[in-house]
């Protein structure tokens, strides 16, 4: 006769309290709740979106869930923030807790001591199937509340609970976070960027470097988490779900009060949730709702903050370099993306557009440059003169000269200027946020801020259609550092609109600096 197991599941320990063990173990409950898949979305099962038009994302199961312990020994953690459509009057908080809980909440209001707008959050259970002899099955809860309604440039002060555990008492008064709304009116600020983050010591320093920069939001250009590791976009990859949680708690001394505005990398196609391995992002994070079909395509949106309009791009769509969702949105998104463009462009209040997405349309570095990125978005980004564009996926920091018509539009040396309208793009590749580093092909040197080298072409190659490399010498390659770093952006409004790019390394050591300016 089996003898049955009281224990907790060792995936699950780790992510408890010591107090959190000891109501699981001494009320016994071993039995798990049945959850549906992901699978079941695309079916139209027994999940539904978020209600009430909140513009949130991702699934949330009908009935309550049942807990398994008292809610006041389950913590909440993970916070993470980001903007609804409108970054003046919306913001999404999101967060997790390791067992199930009723009645999740946000509590808000304009003073630590006054929380009394009191929000109801959506539960988005996740469940990740086991395999044999590689991990067991686990699941996760996501908790998401949509605050609309904000006064713009307002700072705010919340707490998440639930039933059993009000972060307007006493006990956890240490827990209330703030955040802060658009101003009105353009004014200046900063903001941050980097791709290909994972959970390192590395990747804890960067989040350090950004907290000093003080931004008003954090862009991520996908791969996020590196929970898959292999980034094929396949179920034979190799796949731990729980590190999502390790990666929560690592950037929630950042994410708690800077919007982490996401978008999505071949390392985040998690083929066990959804067609496109799209549900895990779903269930874990909120982002705005631009008119695009968030619930296939969770990283394609669109937000205006200040004078500088923001898009995000699904580059797994249109990737020679890694097929698994290679046109999955029957070009859908680069039609949206033109409608977008064309929108930002001819606005009044819009001085600039910033592009994010994962692959990169030009870099050296070992995954080089993907041949459909620039076929299918290149065009589109000359035509509406797009301003900067912001890529990950090579673990380094390469910065372009202005490209116009696929060569060098216009040279763009540390510390100059330079005229879209006129010169062409510059595309960075800003892929030191944590992971492992690359290098660059073998002779090139690293050029940076305090250690420049002679301008020399690179011998590199780009990805085609066929998934064959094509080698190209390019003259484009202006700056590269092979280290840990981030961007961070001024952007000013007024008589001479200017952004005011410089990368850092994790130490905050500035390695590059140039400005964008139209009509300069």
């Amino acid at each position: 006769m089996d003898i049955p197991d009281f224990g907790i599941p060792p995936q699950l320990a780790s992510r408890m309290s010591m107090a959190e063990q000891h109501e699981y173990l001494r009320t016994k409950l071993i039995r798990r709740r049945t959850l549906v898949t992901a699978g079941a979305v695309a079916a139209g099962g027994l999940l539904t979106g978020c209600g009430g038009g909140s513009g949130a994302q991702g699934t949330t199961t009908t009935a309550p869930t049942t807990p398994q312990v008292h809610g006041s020994v389950v913590s909440p953690f993970g916070r993470h923030l980001a903007f609804g459509a409108d970054p003046k009057s919306q913001m999404r908080i999101s967060w997790q807790v390791p067992l199930a809980v009723q009645k999740p909440y946000v509590r808000i209001g304009l003073k630590p001591d006054d929380l009394g707008r009191k929000i109801e959050a959506e539960v988005r259970d996740l469940h990740t199937p086991g395999v044999t002899g590689v991990r067991s099955a686990l699941e996760q809860y996501y908790l998401h509340a949509a605050l609309d309604g904000l006064r713009p440039g307002t700072t705010y002060y919340y707490g998440v609970g639930h039933d059993g555990y009000d972060p307007a008492s006493a006990q956890h008064r240490s827990t209330i976070g703030t955040f802060r709304t658009a101003p009105a009116s353009p004014e200046k600020f900063v903001f941050t960027a980097f791709g290909d983050q994972g959970v390192s010591q590395a990747a804890a320093a960067n989040d350090h470097v950004i907290l000093r920069q003080k931004p008003a939001f954090h862009l991520h250009a996908g791969d996020i988490c590196y929970a898959d590791t292999n980034g094929r976009g396949e179920k034979s990859d190799g796949y731990d779900p729980a590190f999502w949680d390790l990666f929560l708690k690592q950037n929630e001394s950042v994410a708690r009060s800077v919007p982490w505005m996401v978008t999505t990398g071949n390392h985040d196609m998690e083929a066990w949730y959804s067609p496109e391995g799209y549900g895990g992002q779903l269930a874990r994070w909120s982002l705005p709702d631009s008119g695009f079909d968030a619930r296939t395509a969770p990283g394609v949106y669109a937000f205006t903050y200040g004078n500088v309009g923001f898009v995000a791009l699904d580059a797994n769509d249109v990737s020679y370099e890694i097929p698994a969702n290679f046109g999955y949105t029957d070009g859908r998104q680069t039609r949206w993306l033109d409608q977008k463009l064309a929108e930002l462009r001819a606005s009044k209040a819009v001085d600039f557009i910033v592009v994010f997405f994962h692959h990169c349309a030009y870099s050296t570095s070992a995954h080089a440059s993907d041949g459909g990125v620039r076929a299918q978005w290149l065009p589109l980004f000359a035509q509406y003169q797009v301003d900067l564009v912001i890529n990950g996926h090579n673990h380094v920091y390469e910065r372009t000269d202005a490209i116009r018509n696929g060569g060098v539009g216009r040279p763009v040396p540390i510390g100059a200027s330079t005229d879209p309208t006129r010169d062409g793009i510059v595309y960075v590749t800003a892929g030191g946020g944590g992971r492992d580093l690359y290098g660059f092909p073998a002779g090139v040197k690293e050029s940076y801020e305090g250690h420049i080298t002679h301008h020399d072409s690179v011998d590199t190659f780009r990805w085609t259609k066929s998934r064959a490399s094509a080698a190209e010498t390019v003259e484009w390659s202006r700056v590269r550092y092979r280290g840990f770093s981030l961007l961070s952006v001024e952007a000013e409004s007024g008589a001479r609109p200017t952004l005011k790019v410089s990368a850092l390394t994790d130490s905050g050591e500035r390695i590059d600096h140039f400005e964008v300016r139209r009509g300069a």
